[in-house]
């Protein structure tokens, strides 16, 4: 028999069959933990057969999508792996995106099936799928509750539409690039995009996890299971054998309590998490001591977070760069590097990044451009949309393909990469390049500044200007015309925001990145006209 940690030195392994090995080597140890209980391995791998095994007798072929929309539970988790396990496309939608727009999501995904929770088939009541939907009910039976689609579209519950149990699909055979699964993009900058992910790219972001110790994890995870931000410890942590604990909506005191009593040893959190967990008046005081490993991804990460991350929540602290697209990763290692935090750290091992300019051409070592990346782990394309995909790559001189980060940074002298801002972001104004972050970091450091963003909104005068967005630190007394004066005074003249606005929350997707469109949304037509620039 081919033992797990024989197929984890292999070239390629497929994770249905990495969790088979496992659930016949530790089939006892607990696999999925959700906020009703656990399964073990070997429970995880038969109902991984028997949603295989039903996918299959419903007719639904290797390649074919299959889509999940729902809260992160043991249910979701079996979904998804054993759609896998039957050659099909996991596609895991945002429940938080609007029921018009999950509907167009599982059309354009090709699904003939969709997995629903009670509350999203509650949300998509009225709409007309495209898929077949299935009802996750944890009471076993049919719910008692229907939701009231389209008629010809028939609900059936999970247990019941599941295979008998022991059945056993019929073995598929898995090729590294057969589409492993689709994660569609946010859509915060227009029409969500699938991004197609093949099993190279998940075996890789496996394999190369040999250091990290996730064959003995208890891997807390607080952000949700459609997003690349969380599959990236999600899928090594059961690839290796060790335990998920799937948290449902984050709140700062629930996640330092589920830690605490899992023991908890890695975590994946977006910074925003890092920094309402951080700011508990009493976080000292829960026992975090079994944590070995913390991560972070999906958007900018304050140095002085960092630091304080470092110096106050035990095990090592390690910041990802990268995109769901593949492209290429930069990694910190911000307990080893406490000099270049304001960095996201250096190119991983195998993965190559480029700078270049709005020709395409490289830059000089030093200069700022956009960041081009490729590695081992890179999307096969956007699904369905061949001219998207072009418009998302650049190829070298050698015909070597890499994809397009859609970032602004620039090398220091040491490798490692400091990013500047989205390009999409930048504003011009008056002809003067500006740098959303760099505003932004000013703005945080005044004391009555608890978040904050700064965008780019049309002016007659300069073709843009600069308009800030804060959210009031508890107890403050300062009002938005004061702060706004101490940060231009900050500022160059260049820079200066031309307006601020308070705002009770930031929007945010789920895994943390500001929506700045919809702070655009907020302001009207005509903001403000700031000073004319000067050099």
């Amino acid at each position: 028999m081919t033992t797990a940690a024989d197929m984890l030195t292999t070239g390629f392994a497929t994770l249905p069959d990495l969790i088979h090995a496992h659930a016949l080597e530790r089939g006892d140890r607990a696999a999925v933990a959700d906020a009703q209980g656990s399964i073990d391995y070997r429970t995880l791998d038969g109902m991984m057969d028997r949603i295989a095994a039903a996918l299959q007798r419903d007719g639904v072929t290797p390649r074919t999508a299959v889509a999940i929309v729902a809260a992160p539970t043991t249910d979701y988790a079996a979904a998804f792996l054993g759609a896998v396990r039957a050659g099909c496309v996991a596609t895991p939608i945002a429940p938080s995106a609007t029921p018009a727009a999950i509907a167009a999501m599982i059309a354009d995904s090709g699904a003939p099936i969709v997995f629903l929770d009670a509350e999203n088939a509650r949300a998509l009541e009225g709409q007309t799928l495209s898929a077949r939907p299935i009802l996750f009910s944890r009471e076993g039976g049919s719910p008692h509750w229907a939701p009231a689609f389209a008629e010809e579209q028939a609900y059936q519950a999970f247990e019941d539409w599941l295979a008998p149990e022991g059945s056993r699909p019929a073995a598929v055979a898995i090729a590294p690039q057969d589409p492993f699964n689709i994660i569609y993009s946010s859509g915060t900058t227009g029409t969500p995009k699938g991004i197609v992910q093949s099993h190279a790219m998940r075996w890789a972001h496996i394999s190369r996890n040999t250091a990290a110790g996730f064959d003995t994890a208890v891997t807390m995870i607080a952000t949700p299971l459609y997003s690349n931000t969380t599959l990236v410890s999600f899928l090594p942590t059961l690839g290796w054998g060790g335990t998920v604990v799937l948290m449902g909506k984050f709140e700062a005191r629930a996640y330092l309590e589920l830690a605490e009593r899992y023991r908890a040893t890695h975590t994946m959190l977006v910074p925003v998490q890092y920094q309402r967990i951080m700011a508990l008046p009493d976080f000292d005081d829960f026992d975090l001591s079994a944590f070995r490993f913390k991560t972070s991804t999906s958007a900018p990460f304050s140095a002085a977070l960092k630091a304080d991350v470092v110096a106050r929540w035990p095990g090592v602290l390690v910041e990802f760069y990268g995109m769901t697209e593949g492209g290429a990763s930069c990694a910190l290692n911000a307990t080893a590097n406490p000099t270049k935090l304001h960095t996201v750290g250096q190119p991983m091992p195998g993965h190559e990044i480029r700078l270049i300019d709005d020709d395409g051409v490289e830059v000089a070592p030093g200069e700022m451009g956009e960041v081009v990346g490729r590695s081992p782990a890179m999307m096969n394309g956007y699904h369905g949309r061949a001219d998207a995909t072009r418009d998302a790559e650049w190829y070298d001189a050698d015909g070597n393909r890499y994809i397009r980060h859609g970032d602004v940074g620039r090398f220091d002298e040491d490798g490692f990469l400091t990013l500047m801002d989205r390009k999409k972001d930048l504003i011009i104004s008056g002809g003067f390049n500006i740098y959303p972050s760099d505003l932004e970091s000013v703005l945080a450091q005044h004391p009555a500044v608890a978040d904050c963003a700064v965008i780019g909104v049309p002016s007659e005068a300069w073709g843009e200007t600069p308009v800030g967005f804060y959210v009031p630190r508890n107890g403050t007394t300062e009002d938005a015309p004061s702060i706004l004066a101490w940060a231009n005074a900050q500022l160059g003249k260049t820079q200066r925001l031309s307006a601020l606005n308070v705002a009770e929350e930031l929007p945010r997707s789920a895994i943390g990145k500001v929506l700045k469109r919809e702070l655009r949304d907020r302001l009207s037509a005509s903001p403000p006209s700031p000073p004319a620039p000067s050099s």
